[in-house]
């Protein structure tokens, strides 16, 4: 987990959660929780499977891939999604960012944090948003 010794820049926040994001993209789940304060992330997937599942039905007619608790192990569902969109909160502390499946916007975001702690300051979430 990255620690800032000052109060980060948006930018760099934002390259954190994308290095965040392309490690669950790319399946290395216990590397990308080693970047936040506040793993695990099974939340956070069963979130973006769910919306995801739901997106794919509207999309094609089917909602594909590995069914019931099968995604679990199977996550090459994760490749299809792609960040849509930070919005940052008017103290600049929160950001929620927008996911895509296919190019089409899922119903959940996530939401990251700066939080301070006695070394300075670290990404803390995700928390998924509905």
């Amino acid at each position: 987990m990255r620690t800032w010794t000052e109060p980060p820049a948006k930018t760099d926040v934002e390259a954190e959660v994308r290095r965040y994001f392309g490690l669950l993209r790319a399946g290395r789940i216990p590397e990308a929780e080693r970047l936040v304060e506040h793993p695990p992330v099974r939340h956070v997937l069963k979130a973006l499977r769910a919306a995801s599942v739901g997106a794919g039905s509207h999309a094609d007619g089917a909602g594909g891939g590995p069914a019931g608790g099968e995604w679990e192990q199977d996550l090459s569902w994760l490749g299809e999604l792609e960040l849509a969109g930070f919005h940052w909160g008017p103290a600049g502390s929160h950001v929620y960012v927008e996911v895509a499946h296919r190019a089409r916007p899922l119903e959940v975001a996530l939401g990251f944090w700066v939080k301070p702690v006695d070394a300075g300051w670290v990404l803390a979430g995700p928390s998924t948003l509905w």
